[in-house]
């Protein structure tokens, strides 16, 4: 990481070509950084005070092999007086900023975004989960930093650490700051392109989402066993047990059980009514309740305390949701998870039952991909989702007898 030794050994064409990922080193300091996504950018490295740094000079898409090499120059010359490059830029423009007779830091306008924006979300976590991705992820780089002079390179610095780790959180991240840079743009407090726009502009630095989307796999009961366990299950009297009982019955996910009210209930109807600010998708659930949940709800009102079905220890609590997890651990299937019953009721739908997959999906509450299906699906198919429901209900009640391999006489 040393600074001495040959400048300017890496040419254009030489840039142009490369496309392994890693660091290729231009001198001085100076490296041409790719990374295992492909995306390309500039890297200043140096030692100060004995620590290691690094200063990203932003992507190559903006930043030419001489606009970088200029400005590792005045790195260097920074440190040879004994200057922090990376701490004296972003003094640099802490001072624009508060110089500005009209600035707007990127921090105060966030907030404005949010208080103006707030009252038409849904609820207060979407609010609190807009500052807190903000706070953890944009505010260290650009909070103070006045919106007219957000730049792409600071964006790509604040998405490319998370960009491969965590995409969902960085697609929101890089999203929330387009919004509020689009605001300050029509309040006249910035001009151009949005440095944070993906179509046309990031999309040529950054990999697609779906490249790098890394699905989460819930290890998962195989859906044959299913009888044997709900049979052992049903003997075991914890509320816990009812709880996961009732959620494998209903497929909902493991919060939405746990924080189930009485009122949701319509026993006449059958029908579970879970409110939209506890779903996922932030909408409306009604849950078709076979006659196996419906004698358990019956027999969980009976107990039914400080306003929830399955209430904890701790009053006003409802169950931990460790809950489940201890119950399946003493039950010795401590190698698969609550969630992943929901997969074990997928797999059988689809291997074992003539359902569309559209009613699999309905039933567990999961988003349309298709967005013609999904703008031409106005009902929520609530009674045959009852037949599906019931069909499962009976199949996890089943006692289904043990399949013996049949082995062909050799003198066949």
């Amino acid at each position: 990481m040393a600074r001495s030794g040959q400048l300017h050994r890496l040419s254009a064409l030489r840039v142009a070509r490369e496309v392994d990922p890693g660091y290729y080193v231009d001198g001085g300091g100076l490296y041409l950084q790719i990374s295992a996504s492909g995306s390309r950018s500039w890297i200043f490295r140096y030692m100060l005070a004995r620590r290691s740094r690094e200063m990203g000079l932003g992507p190559l898409s903006s930043v030419s092999l001489a606009e970088a090499r200029a400005e590792a120059a005045r790195c260097r010359k920074l440190l040879s007086g004994g200057i922090d490059p990376i701490e004296a830029r972003k003094a640099d423009r802490e001072r624009a900023a508060l110089a500005a007779p009209d600035a707007l830091v990127f921090s105060q306008a966030a907030a404005d975004y949010i208080a103006r924006h707030k009252g038409s979300w849904k609820n207060k976590k979407h609010a609190q989960q807009w500052e807190n991705t903000l706070v953890t992820y944009a505010y260290p780089i650009i909070g103070k930093v006045d919106v007219r002079h957000v730049d792409t390179p600071m964006v790509v610095r604040i998405l490319q650490p998370i960009w491969l780790k965590k995409p969902e959180t960085a697609s929101r991240v890089r999203g929330r700051i387009e919004a509020i840079l689009d605001a300050a743009k029509a309040l006249g407090k910035r001009s151009g392109e949005n440095p944070a726009r993906w179509r046309g502009h990031l999309d040529k630095i950054l990999p697609k989402r779906d490249r790098v989307r890394r699905v989460k796999h819930h290890p998962a009961l195989p859906y044959t066993q299913i009888p044997a366990f709900m049979s052992e299950l049903a003997e075991r009297q914890a509320p816990a047990a009812r709880v996961l009982h009732l959620l494998i019955l209903t497929c909902v996910r493991t919060s939405e059980a746990l924080l189930a009210r009485p009122e949701e209930f319509d026993l006449e109807r059958r029908v579970w009514t879970v409110p939209a600010d506890r779903m996922k998708m932030e909408k409306e659930l009604r849950v078709p309740l076979s006659a196996a949940a419906v004698r358990i709800v019956r027999e969980a009102l009976r107990t039914a305390a400080h306003g929830y079905l399955f209430p904890g220890q701790r009053k006003g609590k409802p169950l931990s949701n460790m809950a489940m997890l201890n119950v399946l651990e003493r039950m010795g299937y401590d190698g698969i998870t609550v969630h992943g019953f929901r997969s074990t009721f997928r797999d059988w739908v689809a291997e074992s039952t003539d359902y569309p997959d559209s009613l699999a999906e309905m039933a567990l509450a999961h988003a349309v991909e298709n967005k013609v299906e999904g703008a031409y699906r106005r009902g929520d198919m609530l009674e045959r989702r009852r037949t599906m429901m019931e069909d499962w209900a009976r199949y996890c009640e089943s006692k289904k007898a043990p399949v013996i391999p049949f082995k062909r006489s050799s003198m066949a």
